[in-house]
C-alpha cells in the first residue's frame, strides 16, 4: 500500500515519493526563543516527530531538520525586560523547551541548529539574490522584491494584487513595494548586530530557515512545513527567496499541522490563553498528552483543546494500552483456546486496519 501525505500546496492527500529511494529530507520551523512553550509548540513538534517516526518504521533514512530562532524583535524585548543578553535568554529557554519535549516523548531533531550559527551564510544569500536582481538594500535594510517572483502567492493561495500591509507584513515608507519583506535588517544602538557588507544589522525572520534548510539538506526538500500560521507569510516568504536564489524547486510536500483553540479562538501567548504541557503531562502522562494532540483532530485541522477531551483520550490510552497487552499475551497461537484465538485474531485485524489508516494520513482516525 502507499503512504500518503497531506500536501498544503495542492490541497490534497498524495502519495508520498521521496526525492532520493528510501531517503528523506525534512524540515519544519521551530520555535522562537523567548519564553516557555504551550501545548499549541507541543502539538506541532508531535505532529513532525509521529511523522519522522512513521517514515524511519517504514525503512526510510530520514534526516530531520528543526531549528530555533534565537535572534528576533521579542527575544531581544525579553532580553532588555530581564537586563540579560540575548544569548543568555535564549539559551534559558532552549533548555525549557528540551526539558518539555523530552518530557513528551519527542525525539530531538538530527540537527537542531540556531539563526545566529549561520549569519554568513545568511548574509551571502542576501548578497546573491541583490545580484540576482530579486533583492535591494536601503539604508543598512535590505528587502526582497515580492512582485519580480513570479508564483508568489502559491502556496497561500493569495492573488498579490490582493494582498495589503498588515499585521504581519512588515511596514516601512522606505520599501519600494509594501509586500516587500526584510531579508536583513540594520541593528539599532542598543540591539545585537554582525557586519555586513551594508553595515552592521541582524537577519530578518524569514531568510534564517531557507538558509539553515539548504545548507543542511540542499536546495531541494522532501518536506518542509511548521504550524499553519506559518503558511503567510513566513514560508510564502521562503518558497520566493529559496527559489528565486536557487532556480530550483524548494520543497516538494508541505505539512502544517493546525491551530490548537481554546472557545474557538487560536491559543497563543499574545491572548494570554495558554496551556501549560508541563501541567498535562504531570496529571496525565505523556503519551495521554500525544494521543490528544493526534486524536481529536486530523494533524491539518483545528484542535480545540477541552478536559473532557484531554480526560477522553486518557480512557482511550487504557484501552490500547489493554490491546497491546493482548497481543503480547496471545502471541502465539499454540495451546489457545477458542475465544483466545478469536481474541487475537481480532487484535491482528485490529493492527492491520490502523496500519492502513496511518498509510493514509489519517492519524486521528486509526487512533
Amino acid at each position: 500500500m502507499s503512504l500518503k501525505i497531506y500536501n498544503s500546496m495542492t490541497g490534497e492527500k498524495e502519495v508520498f515519493v521521496p526525492l532520493s529511494e528510501k531517503k528523506v529530507k525534512m524540515y519544519a520551523c521551530g520555535v522562537t526563543v523567548y519564553d516557555l512553550c504551550h501545548i499549541g509548540h507541543a502539538r506541532s513538534a508531535t505532529v513532525f516527530d509521529i511523522i519522522r517516526r512513521y517514515l524511519e518504521y517504514r525503512g526510510f533514512e530520514v534526516t530531520f531538520v528543526k531549528n530555533f530562532t534565537d535572534i528576533d524583535d521579542k527575544i531581544i524585548n525579553r532580553a532588555r525586560e530581564e537586563k540579560k543578553t540575548c544569548e543568555e535568554v535564549a539559551s534559558l529557554y532552549i533548555r525549557e523547551y528540551y526539558e518539555d519535549m523530552h518530557a513528551l516523548g519527542v525525539k530531538d531533531a538530527t540537527v537542531e541548529p540556531k539563526a545566529t550559527q549561520y549569519v554568513q551564510e545568511i548574509i551571502e544569500m542576501t548578497s546573491g539574490l541583490i545580484e540576482n536582481g530579486f533583492a535591494y538594500e536601503i539604508g543598512g535594510d535590505v528587502y526582497f522584491s515580492v512582485r519580480k517572483f513570479n508564483g508568489y502567492g502559491k502556496l497561500s493561495k493569495k492573488n498579490i494584487e490582493e494582498l495589503e500591509s498588515g499585521a504581519r507584513v512588515e511596514v516601512d515608507e522606505r520599501k519600494k513595494d509594501p509586500l516587500d519583506f526584510a531579508l536583513w535588517k540594520a541593528s539599532k544602538p542598543d540591539e545585537p548586530f554582525w557586519i555586513s557588507p551594508w553595515g552592521k544589522g541582524r537577519p530578518g525572520w524569514h531568510i534564517e530557515c531557507s538558509v539553515m534548510s539548504m545548507k543542511l539538506l540542499g536546495e531541494s526538500l522532501d518536506i518542509h512545513g511548521g504550524g499553519k500560521d506559518l503558511i503567510f507569510p513566513h514560508h510564502e516568504n521562503e518558497i520566493a527567496q529559496s527559489e528565486a536564489f536557487s532556480g530550483k524547486f524548494f520543497a516538494r510536500y508541505w505539512v502544517h499541522n493546525g491551530f490548537v483553540n481554546i472557545n474557538n479562538e487560536k491559543m497563543s501567548k499574545s491572548r494570554g490563553n495558554v496551556v501549560d504541557p508541563r501541567e498535562i503531562i504531570a496529571k496525565y502522562g505523556p503519551d495521554t498528552a500525544r494521543l490528544f494532540i493526534l486524536f481529536m483532530a486530523m494533524p491539518e485541522k483545528e484542535l480545540e483543546w477541552s478536559d473532557k477531551g484531554i480526560e477522553g483520550s486518557f480512557r482511550l490510552l487504557n484501552k490500547i494500552y489493554a490491546l497491546a497487552a493482548k497481543k503480547l499475551q496471545y502471541g502465539s497461537r499454540k495451546g489457545l483456546n477458542n475465544k483466545d484465538k478469536q481474541v487475537l485474531s481480532k487484535t491482528h485485524s485490529t493492527i492491520k486496519k490502523v496500519t492502513e489508516l496511518v498509510e493514509e494520513f489519517r492519524l486521528n482516525a486509526a487512533i
